[in-house]
């Protein structure tokens, strides 16, 4: 049936128009790296803690159970099987946090520090809304689990103790029927420690790291955060106002949000264009309930006129008596629950057909106090004028404390759709890989050093062994093995290196290695520089055994080295247990390490003084280029970038030969710390690119890109020493 229109409430000296404050709960992740899936956040929660809740969890639901007895209960078939299944369960560490408050709150600390130390707010709105999405998936699964142990012990009892087994076959028949009831006073024990850790530590805790409210946080201060949907008859009578469940009920949550939304459409003169976001707001906005019709009493006149126009609306639609029966139903739901549900008691003290149905199942299930129901259904038949005025009153408060509270569930349930709550090893190390993981750990797990820092930047470094093929068939040739020539001479002295410099061996090629300076938060800021001094390390080494190997009369080995930098963490993939990476710094390392066999055959005729260079043939930067890079080292230039941030480069003339005579070309010196007191020098050369005629290969004009070599040349650090003692 259509809606009679309510006439728009004019205003007058007494009745001002209403100053109404609107609320749209928000909760942000926005900041936070995505995760391995490219969609949500990555959390691992610490097993200290998971498990210990785990535990809890289990305890609470046997107890709100009633089944604590049947899961305890000895086996007759199997004494061993049956014995108390918390033992099976982290027994220390349920036993020591018996509350668990303690564990919760240390956690929740934990998290603060980490996000002030980090100086991003944001982890703290992360792990709350990551504890919240692993309480309601662990009450879950430890009521299927409790469920599964209540029906092992049945089992057990068949034939053997037929008594007991009757009784506990009850309880366990009881326990699943409860399912719903057991599940909210779990939640709400949760919730209770939430609040009780908020008021006494981490709100004092959280203005004094980061001022004022930083977000919206009492999203997580709210009753129905441990309810998907946020529909619970028992919650809401007693923390709310009991309205119907259901759609096609008279006072379900659409039909009353309906009539409200028409209320102050009549009663606000702005409401006439405001939009749907505007409405939800002053609905989500408690307060406006007390500015609109004050608290019901009839000696407030300036409230008069608009209670007078509520009162009519929740009149018209026949709404009033399920009003008045919401908070008459509340007294009795300890005399007549669990056996029914809140909500037909609230029809029971509206419509007579209804009162006579529970009655029946009353007397069919038990005794209960019916007159205190008939006593109820006659308040609500024979409330007054100004009786009724007061519970409009307190009706309106109380929908806009749910209505607002919907909306931060809805906000909360938003948020946490975006968390991946890790639970696989492989599944975190990949993460952790990819540095995409988020650890929330106990303070004394984050103190040891129980987690591993991210890593915020990386080196690339591809040795490439030039004319690898040749040299082999050289020494197949010979009846020798080049696989042992190659360990002996090359790959073996690489790998002496690599904890020196705390580098890793990313990818072996027959020919090549590829190696990698990971840079972890914390760590001192010398990637580059230390990747600099490993590559003229290797040069000199592979030119030391080059002097043994001519003396056998065997070929020498001449390497191609090329060094890229990426300003952040590498990502990986694992196939099996091999983690590989993917980085463009790879890519990048390639191409710089690379030499054009034209080239060696053209620059060996030129006698080139240094061992990189790169020739264009073209004025586009998409111009092939020709590399040259024998004996060298090649360094990208966000690698030199990164260089002069690392350490203190000092630039220098030094007179050495040039191609065509008019080669723009600098040196920079550096200092580098690579252990306690002990530093390396190592100078880059930086040059223009040449724009050459591959004809006879003479010069056509200079690039603006430039080149840039860390100097393996002895001569080059010998005229550095000169001039340094000239100098002093």
């Amino acid at each position: 049936m259509p809606r009679i229109p309510i006439l728009k409430l004019g205003s007058s000296a007494e009745t001002p128009p209403p100053r109404l404050s609107t609320y749209s709960p928000s909760l942000s992740l926005e900041g936070l790296q995505l995760g391995i899936d490219n969609i949500r956040h990555d959390v691992w929660l610490t097993p200290s803690f998971t498990k210990a809740t785990g535990a809890h969890i289990g305890k609470l639901i046997a107890k709100f159970g009633n089944v604590d007895g049947v899961m305890s209960a000895e086996s007759a078939g199997s004494p061993k099987a049956a014995k108390n299944i918390f033992s099976k369960v982290v027994p220390a560490l349920a036993a020591k946090n018996a509350d668990l408050k303690p564990l919760l709150a240390d956690l929740l600390r934990s998290a603060l520090g980490r996000a002030k130390s980090e100086g991003n707010p944001t982890l703290d709105l992360l792990v709350r809304t990551a504890l919240i999405k692993f309480l309601r998936s662990e009450m879950q699964a430890q009521f299927a689990s409790a469920l599964d142990r209540c029906r092992t012990t049945l089992k057990s009892y068949e034939g053997v103790r037929q008594q007991k087994a009757l009784e506990y076959r009850e309880k366990v028949a009881a326990f699943q029927i409860a399912k719903k009831n057991i599940l909210r006073q779990v939640g709400q024990e949760f919730f209770r420690l939430f609040r009780e850790i908020d008021r006494q530590t981490l709100a004092a805790m959280r203005r004094s790291l980061f001022g004022d409210e930083i977000a919206d946080y009492q999203v997580f201060l709210n009753q129905l955060i441990f309810l998907e949907e946020g529909r619970d008859s028992y919650l809401a009578a007693e923390h709310y106002v009991l309205i119907g469940g259901f759609e096609n009920d008279p006072d379900s949550f659409g039909n009353i949000r309906a009539v409200a939304g028409e209320f102050l459409q009549a009663v606000t003169p702005e409401a006439e264009n405001a939009t749907a976001p505007i409405l939800d707001g002053w609905l989500s906005s408690p307060e406006n309930a007390h500015e609109l019709v004050g608290t019901g009493d009839p000696n407030e006149r300036a409230y008069k006129p608009r209670l007078q126009l509520w009162c009519e609306l929740l009149q018209r639609d026949k709404l009033f008596d399920f009003v008045i029966a919401a908070y008459e139903v509340v007294p009795l739901l300890p005399d007549f629950t669990p056996m029914l549900d809140p909500q037909q008691l609230k029809y029971a003290l509206v419509g007579r057909k209804e009162r006579e149905r529970v009655g029946k199942l009353v007397e069919e299930h038990g005794k209960l106090p019916l007159d205190k129901l008939a006593s109820a259904a006659e308040r609500v038949a024979q409330s007054g004028g100004a009786q009724r005025a007061k519970f409009a009153a307190r009706f309106l408060r109380d929908f806009l404390r749910y209505h607002r509270d919907l909306r931060r569930l809805e906000t909360l349930s938003g948020a946490i759709e975006k968390i991946n709550l890790i639970s696989s090893e492989k599944l975190r190390d990949l993460s952790r890989l990819n540095g995409t993981l988020y650890s929330f750990l106990l303070a004394d797990e984050a103190k040891s050093g129980a987690h591993e820092n991210p890593t915020m930047r990386h080196v690339v470094l591809k040795a490439d062994i030039r004319d690898s093929s040749r040299l082999t068939r050289s020494l197949l040739e010979r009846g020798m093995n080049p696989a042992s020539y190659f360990s002996l001479n090359f790959y073996d002295p690489v790998n002496k290196l690599l904890c020196k410099y705390g580098a890793t061996k990313v990818f072996v090629e027959g020919d090549a290695i590829i190696l990698a300076i990971l840079e972890r938060q914390g760590d001192a800021s010398l990637s580059v520089s230390r990747a600099c001094v490993l590559a003229r390390e290797m040069i000199e080494i592979v030119g030391g055994y080059n002097h043994l190997l001519q003396r056998a009369a065997l070929p020498a080995l001449e390497l191609g080295i090329g060094l890229s930098y990426q300003d952040s963490a590498p990502m990986y993939l694992l196939d099996g247990e091999h983690r590989i990476m993917i980085s463009d710094a790879l890519n990048e390392s390639d191409r710089l390490s690379s030499c054009d066999k034209k080239m060696r055959k053209v620059m060996a005729g030129m006698g080139a003084p240094f061992n990189i260079y790169e020739f264009r043939t073209g004025e586009t930067v998409e111009s092939e280029p020709m590399r040259y890079n024998v004996g060298g080292i090649r360094m990208s230039e966000a690698a030199f970038q990164r260089l002069q941030q690392e350490i203190s480069l000092e630039q220098c003339a030094l007179q050495f030969p040039r191609l065509w005579g008019s080669e723009n070309t600098c040196f920079y010196s550096g200092l580098v710390p690579v252990g306690s007191d002990i530093f390396r020098r190592i100078v880059v050369r930086s040059s223009k690119v040449p724009i050459i005629n591959t004809g006879d290969f003479s010069l056509t004009n200079w690039t603006e890109a430039s080149i840039y070599e860390v100097c393996s040349n002895s001569a080059v650090y010998a005229a550095i020493e000169s001039s340094a003692k000239q100098g002093s």
